[in-house]
């Protein structure tokens, strides 16, 4: 039996609905007001672009999404921005490309920290990207170089390593990287500068790839690594309604990664449609409600494993904008905790991230 929300078939390509742009489709439920509205959040994982490939989600997309509390919107004080390979220098060494989009990124985190675009820290903190794998001494000249570009801005870095051997995911957030590429001793070569950069990674796979991400985390104890996206769930192609079936293996794959008291996991990501909801071919987007009870066993087994000190809430957006409006993101993950203590959802919701990221505490 289907899932709550599990799709019913193969996603369809494009997170724009036939009939009509996101931004319309959204508009059909209306904007609900957030719950606990007073409750202080920084929402540790969220990207910038700009390109004819993914269209524009810059400094008023987002204070877009985020509202304003006199209109219903969620008490969010702050945000950290994760590398998209958005602005890649055209020139130059190729191991320098992803300076840009550290530079282009601490352009607009300047913006906000003007005080001019509302009281929300926009990209307080910057995780930059770059290839790991073109040697020691390339990963630390980068590193160096966006530690300076970043203004005091940069805590750590992402290489993306989601992929998957079957081609039906490869239409997805798949990169062109080999499946076991984590343990590659190039690889392993550039992870090994973060540390004494004082620099964080963000671990971004997919479930299959769990394994290798625990080897990681063991062979590195000194590095602190960020889960994203509880770990990658894949709903679709080859994993399309095996949902129960991947649970328990993921659920027993979580359990070992949070033997490693190096990582920290990022609640969110479940709304991109490689996880395999139908939220996106529904006619009338979702409501808190319908996420929250979809999205609650991973929650909640995350929490139970990693405990409230090592996990925080994200909004992933504007991916997770292809299953629901912001406001209605926070809310579900709100009906999800609704029963923690006060101390646990400071923790949920800001503590964590103000702690892993060195951000200033609410």
């Amino acid at each position: 039996m289907a899932q709550i929300g599990e799709s019913k078939g193969e996603y369809k390509g494009s997170h724009l609905r036939d009939d009509a742009p996101l931004a319309e489709w959204l508009a059909r439920r209306p904007t609900e007001a957030a719950l606990e509205p007073d409750l202080p959040i920084i929402d540790p994982h969220h990207h910038f672009w700009h390109s004819p490939a993914r269209g524009e989600y810059l400094l008023p997309g987002i204070l877009s999404d985020i509202g304003t509390r006199e209109n219903g919107g969620h008490n969010i004080v702050s945000t950290v921005f994760l590398e998209c390979r958005a602005m890649y220098r055209k020139d130059g060494p190729r191991h320098m490309a992803a300076l840009g989009e550290v530079e282009f990124v601490a352009g607009l985190a300047a913006m906000s920290a003007s005080g001019g675009f509302g009281p929300c820290r926009i990209a307080e903190v910057i995780i930059g990207g770059g290839d790991l794998t073109l040697g020691a001494a390339n990963v630390r000249e980068l590193m160096e170089a966006e530690i300076v570009a970043a203004g005091g801005r940069l805590r750590g870095m992402r290489h993306g390593v989601a992929t998957d051997a079957h081609d039906s995911i490869s239409k997805f957030a798949s990169r062109p990287v080999p499946l076991h590429q984590v343990m590659d001793p190039k690889f392993r070569e550039g992870f090994a500068q973060l540390a004494p950069l004082g620099l964080s990674f963000e671990s971004w796979q997919y479930h299959p790839q769990l394994p290798d991400a625990i080897d990681l985390a063991r062979s590195f104890p000194e590095t602190s690594i960020i889960l994203n996206h509880v770990g990658g769930i894949l709903g679709v192609g080859i994993y399309n309604n095996k949902r129960q079936e991947i649970l328990q293996s993921w659920k027993a794959n979580i359990a070992e990664l949070a033997k490693c008291p190096n990582v920290t996991v990022k609640l969110g990501g479940l709304g991109m449609v490689s996880v395999g909801y139908d939220f996106h071919e529904r006619d009338v987007p979702p409501s808190s409600e319908d996420l929250a009870a979809a999205w609650r066993p991973y929650i909640e087994h995350c929490i139970e494993a990693f405990g409230v000190d090592r996990c925080m809430f994200e909004s992933n957006f504007p991916p997770d904008k292809q299953s629901s409006g912001y406001n209605e993101l926070w809310n579900a993950f709100k009906r999800i905790t609704a029963n923690a203590s006060a101390d646990e959802k400071r923790a949920l919701y800001s503590g964590t991230a103000a702690r892993v990221y060195k951000m200033i505490v609410p």
